[in-house]
């Protein structure tokens, strides 16, 4: 009856094979979770943050960043795939935590997640309210009302002034149009995703090869500016804090594990989804992440919500008006619009799976665990994901929820890490369709990067971080301890036990 009383795999892998109207669907093969992958991976991290931590963090040291960052999401992905194909069940790090580590542990990796797919798709939310007033501006003529495009007290230059935004409505409307969508069917959503994913891939190519022609090397120096003083800005540090930033451009692949339960051929098919869109994604983001260091100054990205058209529209004006990079800007905006739709999808899909697995396990109110007759959804916990997306989208800055997810991210990934170790010392004769090579030291060190780039995060972000922490033990201890189904599972056993030695 311990706080740390786990799940059998047994019983994990039995709670997956219920079918029926009260169950997920599994519908999605290898090439959606491959494009659900990429679809959470290539969105604000690189439309969005990448020229924000290269202005502050890293200057054109951000190519190392993204390496930095990319390593440790590789990492940590072998240990995903080592779960996911041993307990293919909807839940991610928090299921693999129940079976490892205990209640109180999956309870925190569940409540730490809140922060990675609801915060994430919060943050994707304003980047993608960034790119619509853009383009709206630059190719359509139409100026979108400055004080209803941003978080509240936030300066908008505008050819007026500058002007206090009160709102950030275009982050609200485009939450609730991926929350209609999520509701509707996960197979529909995926759909939307893998088309769109199509779409975004060709920009960020086009990019990196229409770009590589007009790039200025004299802009990659030097590569590594040197230290202003303060930690993380500029120099090793800023590389450190530049990879903790970006990380959030790698935050997606572990969604897909988050979709196991809906997985045709889990076992075969989950390490395919998580790895292969890893890879892809990395090599991306290297190659356009050096590209647009080299079509502008990094300086010049400080502060854009779009700092990618920034980048091209700088190399436009440095070549006298090139066509072809104004045809690139408009192709930019397009992807970047739709790109980020297809990561809001992804991570607003993966929350509510988060919580129909805490709700299964009694540590949240049954109502979070209900599956639409029709639409075989969690529709609720869909909806109420929905509503709390919209107002972080709305009301707070981007700057400040990326770091948060960042943090939360690492935090899950740090714990997954070791519960592989526990594992492989605790159940040595499970069968694993995948695993993870050179155990513990991979995950051991997987931890210990993870561990690395959460230190280069601002304190802040780390009080943020505590104070999210502590509102999660209250609850659980609140509502989760007392109503566990393995908490209730083991007193049943205890008290049989007791009445058969009386």
């Amino acid at each position: 009856m311990s706080i740390f009383a786990t799940k059998s795999i047994e019983q994990l892998k039995a709670e997956a094979a219920v079918s029926g109207e009260h169950s997920l669907r599994r519908v999605l093969g290898p090439i959606n979770l491959v494009t659900l992958g990429i679809g959470a991976i290539i969105g604000t991290g690189i439309f969005v943050l990448t020229g924000e931590a290269a202005a502050q963090h890293a200057g054109p040291a951000i190519v190392l960043s993204m390496l930095l960052a990319g390593f440790a999401s590789a990492l940590a992905g072998l240990c995903y795939s080592e779960f996911a194909s041993t307990v293919p069940i909807a839940g991610s790090a928090y299921t693999y935590g129940y079976a490892t580590l205990g209640e109180f542990v999956a309870w925190i990796i569940g409540w730490d997640l809140i922060l990675e797919y609801a915060l994430g798709a919060a943050t994707v939310a304003v980047g993608w309210s960034g790119h619509l007033t853009s383009f709206l501006h630059d190719f359509v003529g139409v100026a979108f009302p400055a004080q209803f495009a941003a978080a509240p007290g936030t300066l908008v230059q505008t050819s007026a002034g500058s002007v206090t935004a009160v709102f950030n409505l275009p982050a609200v409307i485009i939450t609730v149009l991926v929350t209609i969508l999520i509701v509707i069917g996960v197979k529909e959503s995926a759909n939307v995703n893998t088309g769109i994913v199509i779409v975004k891939v060709a920009v960020v190519l086009v990019v990196i090869v229409g770009g590589a022609a007009y790039v200025n090397t004299a802009n990659w120096h030097p590569f590594i500016p040197e230290n202003a003083g303060p930690f993380g800005e500029y120099g090793y540090s800023g590389i450190l804090r530049g990879a903790g930033v970006i990380f959030f451009a790698y935050i997606g692949f572990d969604a897909v594990s988050v979709a196991a339960q809906e997985a045709r051929n889990p076992q075969k098919d989950m390490p395919v989804g998580i790895l292969g869109s890893l890879v892809v994604c990395t090599i991306l983001y290297v190659a356009v992440s050096l590209v647009m260091v080299g079509l502008v100054p990094y300086q010049a990205m400080k502060g854009s919500p779009a700092p990618m058209v920034v980048a091209i529209r700088a190399a436009e004006q440095a070549s006298g008006g090139s066509p072809v990079l104004h045809a690139m800007t408009m192709l930019v905006e397009l992807g970047a619009i739709a790109g980020l739709s297809s990561v809001m999808v992804v991570m607003m899909m993966a929350q509510p799976r988060i919580f129909y697995s805490m709700a299964n396990d009694g540590l949240l109110p049954p109502f979070a665990k209900k599956i639409h007759p029709k639409f075989r959804t969690p529709h609720i916990t869909s909806i109420i994901t929905g509503v709390a997306v919209a107002i972080a989208a709305g009301f707070t800055p981007i700057g400040i929820l990326g770091e948060m997810v960042s943090i939360g991210t690492l935090m899950a990934f740090v714990i997954v890490s070791l519960g592989i170790i526990f594992l492989r010392y605790q159940r040595p004769e499970l069968e694993r369709p995948f695993k993870t090579p050179w155990v513990p030291f991979v995950p051991a060190l997987s931890a210990l990067v993870s561990l690395g780039l959460m230190a280069g995060l601002p304190g802040a972000t780390w009080l943020r971080l505590i104070i999210w922490m502590t509102l999660g033990i209250a609850l659980y201890f609140a509502y989760g301890f007392t109503h566990s189904e393995v908490r209730k599972r083991d007193e049943t056993l205890a008290a049989a036990g007791g009445t058969r030695r009386r």
